[in-house]
């Protein structure tokens, strides 16, 4: 979905994200009869229910009309790692988040305005987040003896008055998708699969969202069931009609667009894994190059895989290895080929790929690792985030293996990422480090859609022909005779007549490239392959901060939007405070040293034990206090505010 946004950018605070139901200063209007319409600047939604009650779907949905609306907006998917949990239980419970706005917002949300509970599991797991006051819509259905029991509810919340501080809209969503599907002659069983269908409805009611979008959607996604298509149409358009039909609904809200927060262009909703496979196709046309992906798939990066193999007509291959090893091993080969090699992977998939990234070093060859970072040690937590694959990317090699670390900060940022890590591995032949994560590849914004000739020129020119004069003056050429300013080694394509040359895992002789077991020769190669990623060019660090504060706070990857959210509350609270974000890791930026001593004090919040506030303290020797959070999600913009605000005081 696209939207036309032809406003100046603006931006809006969150300092007040924690109010209940979003609202500054509510309005009231005439609905349709005698409803009302309230008018809020902002609202958080939690869709929860049973891992097969399409929790995702509906969240997506939902999410995609909102962006066709023009509200600003970001996602939290949040889901099990097993296939199928057992039904109506705890661990089973899949729910999705989404703050939606009239202004500019950074995060999914601290806490739900309006919670969407499909079974007592779905409630039980997510009343903890939910403030006083808000709405909770349950499926009055589910709440009997058997499903209640299984997670620990010896009575009725419904009816015992443990949600006395909410306001619950009791909605028997089963029964009536079922009674609204009647003329179709499905079963009980396939009927009920609707219910999130007449939910979507009853919230796009509730919010004014959209409708055509759905509609068309669940028909071209059942376009070989027509039967069930038009069911799932006639069951959203039945929660949209209960809405507005019966009497606990009284209430209508609009939130509308966002039309100062964006620049003037043309917008679209995307997710993270999306848009790093649009920034990959981007860097391969961009480069004139084939674009080769070898992957194993592996959550939460198999998205990317399966987008990119949509893509051939832009010189895309894609294939899918029997392992990680092979995945990359058929990416190093490509790249060795004159293609721009790509493998996705997590972390346990890194630490597989670790051999073939060192080989990569080794033949100074063009290729991009995307680690899609999530929960662990080993399997750890498949479906959940994490920023704890830094030093394994920085150090987790055997020998001396420098490889240059990219960090996109948003969904939308995962384009301009990827574009970055192409220009870092194609000018300087090496491999590149991409560090996403699931936060960034599951969650969605707004993404300006860029002109493709803003796009950067990747162009590179292959070896031709011989590059040196040997003493006799023979021409020969030297697969190890470095550019001056970049000290990358030419790109010689396969069957490029007087070309050849040897390649291997063995120490390379300076120049020649024949195989070398001098000492002084791989002291000098070493030194020679961390100079080259020392030298590389990135920008500077940036700094936002507006009133000389004696404070910084500095992030990397995706913990920019909970970040920059707590930073406004603060200066909104009129407590000082600096803030700069890292997107390239190694090598740092160059003016990041003197940006860190400005300051007294220098906090550091992570999603893992404190792996770049490490690096910080050893490269710049500062006291870079760590603030760290490894439960599988994002920070919260609260949260976040009040251990900085102790920082300050400290």
């Amino acid at each position: 979905m696209t939207s036309q946004v032809s406003s100046p950018a603006d931006e809006a605070d969150e300092a007040d994200e924690a109010l209940v139901g979003g609202q500054r200063a509510p309005q009231s209007a005439p609905g349709n009869g005698d409803k009302e319409i309230r008018r809020l600047d902002r609202v958080i939604i939690r869709f929860a229910g049973d891992s097969g009650d399409g929790m995702q779907l509906t969240g997506d949905r939902f999410t995609s009309e909102t962006a066709s609306f023009g509200n600003d907006l970001s996602t939290l998917p949040n889901f099990p790692a097993e296939i199928r949990a057992p039904a109506g239980t705890l661990p089973g419970v899949s729910s999705f988040q989404l703050h939606f706005a009239d202004h500019d917002i950074l995060t999914p949300g601290d806490a739900p305005n309006v919670l969407v509970a499909m079974n007592p599991a779905a409630l039980r797991a997510n009343i903890e987040d939910v403030p006083r006051g808000a709405e909770i819509i349950v499926n009055t259905d589910e709440f009997t003896k058997r499903p209640m029991a299984k997670v620990g509810y010896a009575t009725s919340p419904l009816e015992d008055g443990s949600l006395e501080a909410y306001n619950v809209h009791p909605v028997p969503l089963t029964t009536l998708t079922i009674e609204a599907l009647k003329e179709f002659g499905l079963s009980r069983k396939e009927a009920e699969r609707s219910k999130n269908m007449f939910a979507l409805g009853l919230l796009s009611w509730m919010y004014h969202r959209p409708t055509e979008g759905t509609e068309t959607f669940l028909r071209a996604k059942f376009a070989k069931k027509p039967q069930i298509a038009e069911a799932n149409v006639a069951a959203f358009r039945a929660g949209w009609n209960f809405g507005e039909t019966t009497e606990d609904f009284a209430v209508s809200y609009e939130v509308a667009p966002a039309s100062q927060a964006f620049p003037t262009g043309t917008y679209r909703n995307i997710s993270g894994n999306l848009a790093l496979s649009y920034g990959l196709i981007a860097a391969g046309r961009q480069a004139d190059l084939p674009v080769y992906l070898g992957s194993y798939p592996i959550t939460p990066a198999s998205d990317i895989l399966h987008e990119l193999s949509k893509h051939k007509n832009f010189g895309v291959r894609t294939f899918q290895a029997e392992d990680e090893i092979a995945g990359i091993g058929a990416a190093l080969g490509a790249a060795f080929g004159g293609a721009l090699g790509v493998t996705t992977t997590s972390g346990p998939g890194v630490a597989l790929k670790s051999e073939t990234i060192g080989l990569a070093v080794s033949l100074e060859l063009p290729l991009l690792i995307i680690d899609i970072q999530r929960g662990g040690p080993s399997t750890g937590l498949p479906t959940k985030t994490e920023q704890a694959d830094l030093l394994q990317a920085m150090y987790g090699r055997n020998g001396e293996a420098p490889v240059p670390i990219v960090a996109p900060k948003t969904p939308a940022d995962c384009f301009d990422a990827a574009l970055d890590a192409a220009r870092i591995a194609l000018t300087y032949r090496t491999p590149v480090f991409l560090l996403s994560d699931g936060y960034l590849a599951n969650g969605s914004e707004p993404w300006r859609i860029p002109e493709v000739d803003q796009l950067p020129d990747l162009r590179v020119q292959f070896a031709g022909g011989p590059n040196h004069e040997l003493a006799d003056g023979t021409e020969v050429f030297w697969p190890y005779k470095r550019d001056p300013q970049t000290l990358a080694r030419p790109w010689a394509v396969p069957g490029t007549p007087g070309l050849e040359h040897r390649i291997g895992g063995i120490e390379k002789q300076d120049g020649t490239g024949n195989i070398s077991y001098d000492p002084a020769n791989h002291d000098f190669m070493v030194r020679t392959r961390q100079a080259k990623i020392d030298g590389i060019e990135v920008p500077d660090v940036e700094v936002d901060d507006p009133a000389d504060a004696r404070t910084l706070v500095l992030g990397w990857g995706s913990t920019y939007g909970p970040i920059t959210a707590a930073v406004r509350r603060l200066r909104a609270a009129g407590h000082p405070i600096a803030q700069a974000h890292l997107r390239h890791i190694n090598p740092f930026p160059r003016n990041l040293g003197e940006v860190l001593r400005r300051y007294d004090k220098v906090v550091v919040p992570e999603m893992n034990l404190g792996q770049l506030a490490t690096l910080i303290r050893a490269k710049y020797l500062v006291d870079a206090r760590s603030y760290n959070q490894v439960n599988g999600m994002p920070f919260k913009a609260e949260q976040l505010a009040t251990a900085l605000k102790e920082a300050i005081d400290a």
